[in-house]
């Protein structure tokens, strides 16, 4: 096992889980382990590397998640994880969409624990940081706890020893991924269960997860948590992670307003060097959530962000409708 302290999780989130969300959410918690969204092997071999690794030191500890399954592939862009200096590169075993299934890899691969044993072999042979693996329980009509108990145990034979377990199925055909990520019921308990049988393993469990008292039962049956939408679109919920799961009490945990202006400086930093203001703002949306005035601030920054020349003044303004 490595020591990257894996209580707390922020899910990798296609679309939204770019370097920008990151440093929001190291504003709040500087314990958890951030994710990459998924990037495909092609898009590192064949497109711009380093727009897809590229991130700030501030974002560690941080995880890269790889979506493959050739095991020359997935070595050589693990390799690459590592010299960039991640500390955790990750399959994606859970991923149900089209474009996913048509590069034969993602959820489908719950089919092929073998194959998913044949890249975690190849990669590691590559690269000294851990490799993990992001799964569901089971997909389309494969019975939930004989699918899960087989993958869990031909891919840790291989050597890999943390597995993220969404505890939902995957429908492959006739759900969209977002439905995927809501319809198929949650059966946390066969997680649970699991971890009980293969005690060696790290078993972070993911799926349906609200908020840090939910996190805090879960951590009595298992090793992490990881939380996907919720830190998203309410990420000021994260704001006790270090106090409540790490149990550092030094850290101080900052007003809105405080991770605002934190933030705000990040953003003046990144416009100097042509970042445009949308690509960052649209990560705020949701940091007054629940707060007198939080539908203006959304209203007023997605209407103006999006504007040619569009600057700090855009989010200052919005500020100025939450009522504190």
């Amino acid at each position: 096992m490595s020591n990257i302290n894996r209580r707390f999780c922020v899910a990798p989130m296609l679309d939204w889980s770019d370097r920008h969300q990151r440093m929001l959410m190291r504003t709040m918690s500087k314990h958890s382990l951030v994710y990459t969204e998924m990037v495909t092997t092609g898009a590192l071999i064949h497109g711009d590397a380093q727009r897809y690794l590229k991130y700030s030191q501030s974002e560690h500890p941080i995880a890269l998640q790889l979506g493959g399954s050739d095991p020359k592939a997935m070595a050589l862009c693990a390799k690459m994880a590592e010299d960039a200096g991640y500390d955790e590169v990750n399959i994606n075993v859970g991923c149900p969409s089209d474009r996913v299934q048509n590069g034969a890899f993602g959820a489908c691969l719950m089919a092929e624990p073998e194959l998913v044993a044949e890249n975690v072999m190849a990669m590691q042979a590559a690269v000294d940081i851990p490799v993990t693996v992001k799964n569901r329980i089971a997909i389309d009509e494969m019975e939930e706890e004989a699918t899960l108990r087989r993958f869990l145990s031909i891919v840790s034979s291989s050597g890999c020893k943390t597995f993220v377990v969404h505890a939902r199925k995957a429908w492959l055909s006739g759900l969209s991924p977002k439905q995927n990520r809501d319809v198929p019921p949650l059966n946390y308990e066969l997680v649970y269960q699991m971890k009980n049988e293969f005690p060696d393993l790290e078993i972070i469990i993911n799926g349906g997860i609200k908020d840090l008292n939910e996190s805090k039962e879960h951590l009595t049956h298992v090793d992490g948590v990881m939380i996907g939408r919720e830190a998203y679109h309410n990420p000021y919920s994260m704001i006790d992670v270090d106090h409540n799961i790490y149990d550092d009490t030094k850290q101080t945990q900052p007003t809105r307003m405080e991770v605002l202006e934190s933030y705000k400086e990040y953003m003046q930093q990144q416009m100097s060097e042509g970042v445009y203001l949308k690509s960052m703002s649209r990560h705020l949306l949701g940091l007054f959530t629940g707060e007198p005035g939080a539908k203006a601030w959304r209203r007023h920054i997605s209407e103006n962000a999006h504007k040619e020349g569009a600057g700090i003044e855009v989010i200052e303004k919005a500020a100025a409708f939450i009522k504190s």
